[in-house]
């Protein structure tokens, strides 16, 4: 599935102007509160909204004016460029008058056939017109790597939150954004990807030691639960409420990362939230093993999670003159330092520029 090679942000929120900005397979993305990494993340989610009928629609709820930047008056259009690989997809945002968003300028490109590189969708449309054009391969292409990011957000882990409630067994085909549906993707796992399965579980095994394996049984109506056995207590099932927080946050983020088939870019939000020092540097090394196999982006502010990267991995997220600007590191703008800091020790103490800014 293709990863997201570059992409043009302008307009967007606190993201005036972001010009062919390059993204790799790692992309750990850190900066201060109100830097703007969840005004780039967001982007994704209205980006994905769009791939649905309604979806701009329903997703934007006649909020559109914090859309843009400085509002509408200072920014009357949104203008977003992505590139895959050969394929490219633009197209501009325009508020109407009763608080939602227009499509503009949408466009699909092949960039290796000159004759006919760009196909040009109807413009003033409230649905995006790529899905509708999947008869071409090129705009095939480019939908299903768009279509197939995946959000994951597991902040909740509260007694009524989805990954410690039933679930219907066959609701199972991939792990939902928060894990609601975790115990029946797990089951799957068991029944049909073992190997995967057993390596999820002996990593769980190194954070939360007194864990033996789930106990994934369906009951009568078919619905399932995240269900476990102590370490010791074979014969006393645990219910997912006697996991912690972290530890069912550590879970659901494990099976996400080691899951057989995962999305064209996999996007966590602070996934370190909540876990032990020893758990986030397990943590680290999960991220790295997906981006063998498929695009990550990270949003963090821990130097924790940070000392586990190479700086050319880390993008920091700044504000400068008010606006969200993006910096890639290279390794060799810091060799004086590294041999006294490690990566997290020079965020910390301001070598990496990005931290509060009281401009």
């Amino acid at each position: 599935m293709a990863n997201l090679d570059s992409i043009t942000i302008r307009g967007f929120k606190s993201i005036r102007s972001l010009d062919n900005f390059s993204l790799n397979r790692l992309n750990i993305l850190v900066g201060a509160n109100g830097a703007g990494k969840s005004n780039f993340i967001e982007l994704f989610r209205i980006i994905s909204a769009m791939m649905q009928p309604g979806g701009l629609r329903e997703y934007v709820a006649g909020s559109a004016d914090t859309y843009f930047y400085g509002g509408p008056k200072h920014t009357p259009r949104i203008e977003v460029r992505l590139k895959f690989g050969l394929n490219g997809y633009d197209f501009d945002l325009t508020p109407t008058s009763d608080g939602f968003l227009m499509i503009q300028d949408e466009r699909r490109h092949y960039f290796p056939r000159v004759d006919s590189a760009t196909r040009n969708f109807l413009s003033g449309t409230f649905d995006a017109q790529l899905p509708k054009e999947l008869h071409s391969e090129a705009t095939k292409y480019t939908y299903e790597a768009i279509t197939n990011w995946q959000f994951y957000h597991f902040h909740d882990t509260g007694k009524l939150a989805g990954m410690r409630r039933y679930c219907d067994v066959g609701h199972n085909a991939k792990l939902a954004f928060d894990a609601r549906n975790i115990a029946a993707f797990l089951l799957r796992l068991k029944k049909e990807h073992e190997k995967e399965y057993r390596h999820i579980v002996d990593v769980i095994k190194l954070v939360v030691p007194f864990f033996e394996d789930f106990v994934l049984i369906p009951n009568d109506e078919e619905n399932i639960r995240l269900s476990w056995r102590q370490v010791g207590m074979e014969d006393f099932p645990m219910r997912p409420i006697q996991l912690s927080d972290g530890a069912i946050r550590f879970i659901c983020l494990t099976t996400a990362l080691l899951q057989p088939t995962p999305p064209s870019t996999m996007i966590l939000d602070e996934p370190e939230l909540g876990l032990h020092p020893e758990a986030i540097h397990v943590l680290a090394e999960l991220i790295q093993l997906a981006s063998r196999q498929t695009q990550v982006i990270v949003a963090t502010q821990s130097p924790l999670l940070l000392d586990d990267f190479g700086l050319e991995d880390i993008i920091v997220v700044r504000r400068s003159e008010g606006a969200t600007v993006f910096e890639r590191l290279k390794e060799d703008d810091f060799k004086a330092w590294r041999d006294e800091y490690s990566v997290g020790e020079l965020w910390t103490h301001d070598i990496i520029h990005g931290g509060t800014s009281h401009e």
